[in-house]
């Protein structure tokens, strides 16, 4: 299958394979920012005793009278594991546990201390009023964590307050990124005619970076059949996704496609109808994913955002990896001759967004800036001022 796949058909191509997500268990504190992989189940009651929640003295509601005799202090921390007797109260303080009998706690600000005797306004309390009861939060054996559920700083005070010392839940894939061009240099060397800095590598690192991905492989390729062929193959062993950019047109020396295709790579699909990034190839090799992008760093950019992002948050347990986007007025008309999907760097200004000058393929100076892709499709030549566009934030 070689002809160009429009951009929707391509993401249900995506969404379609049935490559399964890693897990690992970690220790509590190193799970924040991933995803949980199995449901979390309370391993006890929360609060395992009853608790006071105020400052106050603890009764037994069935007592009449509107006095009880002061018995003893209950710290947050003591055992609690004693009755109290008929006509008594106890001081007791945010969190200590309410000893047996007791069943209500007024705060202290509607009590009067009088020698040993406390007295308070029946009517204005209600059995029951500031105890936590044993389970109130969660029971053992509730459900507590759906899989797939972000873990949040908040959510690892949750599982602390359990017991919980670590979580199962997925894990980052390593990724190799394959550089071809044998007129690309490293950053620091000084440039000679023909030659260009490395600008897709470290895009590609930071955003992957982003997203939590931090294993990552990077290899520079010389535009050779046998090299190619064999850095993908060494690549397809270690790694879980591998990027290639550059080398996947139809050059005499683009040789990623030939070389992918003798390494068992099985095409999803090759060239999409879009501008920026045309000549992007997505394969598979068992549960490795490929996918082999343009070489001009903003179309590296455009496809990464568009294709490969949602394919990583998808293996990361992301439940909304495939990103919806948000609609907005555009600033000015736009027009377009090409049938193709446009995805225009724009910025977001006054609640509109503003289509960005140096769209070019080779052109990062809009990347600079912009706080996202705007999607033109592909059977729309012209958009008027005003109307409302898909646009895709950072």
């Amino acid at each position: 299958m070689n002809e160009f796949v429009e951009v929707s058909k391509a993401k249900e191509l995506l969404k379609g394979l049935t490559i399964s997500p890693k897990s690992q268990l970690l220790p509590l504190t190193q799970a924040v920012g991933k995803f949980a992989s199995s449901p979390i189940f309370a391993p006890i009651n929360v609060p395992s005793f009853d608790n006071s929640g105020m400052d106050g003295y603890a009764f037994a509601w069935e007592d009449q009278g509107e006095s009880r005799k002061l018995a003893q202090v209950v710290q947050a921390g003591s055992k609690g594991d004693f009755a109290l007797e008929k006509g008594t109260a106890v001081r007791i303080f945010t969190g200590a546990p309410v000893p047996k009998g007791a069943d209500t706690v007024v705060q202290q600000e509607w009590v009067d201390v009088i020698g040993d005797s406390v007295f308070f306004e029946l009517e204005k309390l209600t059995r029951g009023m500031n105890v936590r009861k044993a389970g109130s939060q969660c029971q053992k054996g509730e459900l507590i964590l759906n899989s797939n559920t972000p873990i949040t700083p908040g959510t690892i005070g949750l599982l602390a307050s359990l017991g919980i010392q670590e979580v199962e839940v997925y894990s980052a894939p390593r990724i190799s990124i394959i550089l071809t061009g044998d007129e690309i240099i490293e950053i620091g060397q000084t440039l000679q005619p023909g030659q260009i800095y490395n600008a897709n590598g470290p895009a590609l690192i930071t955003y992957l970076s982003q997203l939590g991905i931090t294993e990552v492989e990077v290899c520079k390729v010389k535009d050779e059949k046998s090299e190619v062929t064999r850095v993908i193959k060494e690549a397809l062993e270690v790694s879980d996704v591998v990027l290639l950019t550059g080398g996947i047109s139809v050059g005499d020396y683009d040789f990623v496609k030939g070389s992918l295709e003798e390494n068992g790579v099985e095409q999803v699909f090759y060239k999409i109808k879009q501008k920026p990034g045309k000549p992007i190839f997505s394969g598979i090799k068992g549960e490795k994913m490929v996918f082999a992008l343009p070489g001009n760093p903003a179309s590296v950019l455009t496809c990464f955002i568009q294709y490969v992002k949602p394919c990583l948050l998808r293996l990361l347990g992301n439940p909304s990896a495939w990103q919806t986007p948000a609609y907005f007025p555009i600033a000015s008309d736009f027009n377009k001759k090409a049938p193709l999907t446009f995805f225009l760097k724009a910025k977001l200004e006054n609640n509109q967004v503003v289509i960005l000058p140096a769209q070019e393929s080779f052109n990062l100076l809009s990347f600079g800036i912009a706080d996202g892709l705007v999607e033109i499709p592909e059977d729309q030549d012209r958009v008027e001022g005003g109307s409302m566009v898909a646009f895709y934030p950072w």
